[in-house]
C-alpha cells in the first residue's frame, strides 16, 4: 500500500514532539503540506528545522500558538488560514496526581486543553471539508479514555470525552466523504511520558523506570513495551488517506494490547 496525500494540506495540532511530531513527520513524508504547531515561537521554529532537514522536501509551515483557549485558537486559525483537509487534534497534557488533590481549576484546565482545543478547531475546519467533499479529523484519544488511571482521572476524564466527540462529529458527516475516527495510543515513548516516569520512579533508569511502568502501571500489555512514537502515527497516517475511506466514527487502539476487551 502506497499512501499518497499530495496535494492535501494537514494541521497536527501539539506537533512540537512526540507523537505530535512524528505525526507531522509521516504526513509529510507521505506528501501532505503540514501546519506544525506549539505554544512557543521557538518550540515551533525548532521543531520546523528538525522536520526539514529529516525530510528536505516537505512543505511545512510553523505557527505558534496556545490552544487551551478561544483566543488562542482564534490566533491560530488568523495565521494558519481557513482551509485544511486533515486536522489531528493532538494536544493533550497529563499529570499524575491523586483524585483527591485535584482542584477545580485543574479539571478546567484538562478540559479546556485536551477537549475543546479539538472542539474549536474541528467546528472550523470541518464546513469546507463538507463543502469540498473530503476530510480527515483524528483525535488523539488515549487507552486512558478506556482505562482510566487511578493516578490521573482528570486525564481520563478528557480521554473518553474525546472518544464521545469524535463519534459525535462523524455522525454529523454521514453520507459524505468526510471521515472521523479516534486513534488510541497506550503508553508510549514520548517526551512527555518519559518525564511521567521520571516521576513515578525517582532515581531509577528510563529502562527500569518503564519494566516499572509496563509491571505495575499497564500489567494487561501484551507488547511488553512503550510503543514508539512513529508506530502512533503510523496509525494516523493511515487513518487520513484515501484508502481509509471506510473507516469513520472509529475508536483505532494502538495500545499493545493493553486494553483487555475485544470491542
Amino acid at each position: 500500500m502506497r499512501i499518497d496525500l499530495s496535494g492535501k494540506r494537514a494541521i497536527v495540532t501539539g506537533s512540537t514532539a512526540g507523537i505530535g511530531f512524528a505525526i507531522a513527520a509521516g504526513l509529510a513524508q507521505a506528501g501532505a503540506a503540514v501546519v506544525i504547531n506549539g505554544r512557543s515561537e521557538a518550540s515551533v521554529v525548532k521543531a520546523k528545522q528538525r522536520l526539514t532537514e529529516e525530510l528536505p522536501k516537505a512543505k511545512v509551515e510553523a505557527v505558534a500558538a496556545d490552544l487551551a483557549g478561544a483566543d488562542g485558537v482564534a490566533a491560530f486559525i488568523k495565521r494558519a488560514g481557513d482551509d485544511a483537509d486533515i486536522l489531528v487534534n493532538n494536544l493533550g497534557i497529563f499529570d499524575p496526581k491523586p483524585f483527591l488533590e485535584i482542584p477545580d481549576a485543574e479539571w478546567q484546565r484538562f478540559f479546556d486543553t485536551n477537549v475543546m482545543s479539538g472542539v474549536r478547531l474541528s467546528r472550523h475546519y470541518l464546513p469546507g471539508m463538507l463543502k469540498r467533499n473530503w476530510g480527515r479529523i483524528v483525535f488523539i484519544s488515549s487507552e486512558s479514555g478506556i482505562n482510566i488511571p487511578v493516578e490521573m482521572v482528570h486525564y481520563g476524564m478528557t480521554k473518553t470525552a474525546q472518544l464521545a466527540i469524535a463519534r459525535g462529529i462523524a455522525a454529523s458527516a454521514a453520507g459524505t466523504g468526510v471521515t472521523v475516527n479516534s486513534v488510541l495510543p497506550g503508553p508510549t515513548r514520548s517526551e512527555g511520558v518519559v518525564d511521567f516516569m521520571a516521576k513515578l520512579s525517582p532515581g531509577a533508569s528510563q529502562a527500569d523506570a518503564e519494566k516499572k511502568l509496563i509491571a505495575e502501571g499497564r500489567p494487561s500489555s501484551i507488547i511488553r513495551r512503550l510503543a514508539s512514537p512513529e508506530e502512533v502515527a503510523n496509525m494516523v497516517v493511515y487513518v487520513c488517506s484515501p484508502q481509509a475511506s471506510a473507516t469513520t466514527g472509529a475508536a483505532l487502539r494502538v495500545d499493545g494490547g493493553v486494553v483487555s476487551t475485544i470491542t
